[in-house]
């Protein structure tokens, strides 16, 4: 495993300021994720990414074996698995889920939720930005392309992610 590399932690921070609809937004397996702060601007530290996810989607069930994820729902209604247990997250609600926790996500509405999520160290950013696709029109997103999937698959082991296809 190549991995990230090691010295993240060793970077500076910077002050930053993004207005409402400003970063960098992927389509990321249907998804439109902006990032709002990137690792080589919180020192490595942590990202910061806000997602509007289309309703009935979710990622397949996933083990971030270095990152923990906390999630804060802005609008909708989402079904987290989070080992064992499954429950319901509305706006307001934040989640945490500890690395090496198995987990997914589902956009249970019948309209796009929207969430922030903290991804703790920085790092997993960078595999939205090898696997998504710029965004050139927010409404709607492009059609499900199975050669992201793969890509997604063969950069896990990267990212020391586990993905549990079904």
């Amino acid at each position: 495993m190549s991995g990230i590399q090691d010295d993240r932690h060793s970077m500076n921070s910077k002050a930053v300021t993004l207005q409402s609809g400003e970063g960098k937004s992927l389509w990321v397996l249907g998804d439109l994720y902006t990032i709002k702060l990137a690792g080589d601007e919180t020192g490595g530290s942590f990202a910061m990414l806000e997602a509007r996810v289309q309703p009935q989607n979710e990622p397949p069930p996933h083990v971030h074996l270095r990152e923990d994820e906390t999630f804060y729902i802005l609008e909708g209604e989402f079904t987290f698995l989070h080992g064992d247990h499954k429950f319901t997250a509305i706006s307001g609600s934040v989640v945490h889920i500890p690395k090496g926790t198995l987990h997914t996500f589902k956009n249970v509405g019948t309209s796009w939720g929207r969430f922030v999520v903290v991804i703790t160290p920085a790092g997993f950013e960078e595999l939205f930005e090898q696997i998504g696709e710029p965004v050139t029109d927010q409404s709607s997103p492009p059609p499900f392309n199975l050669e992201v999937v793969e890509r997604l698959l063969e950069l896990a082991p990267k990212y020391y992610l586990e993905v549990k296809l079904r």
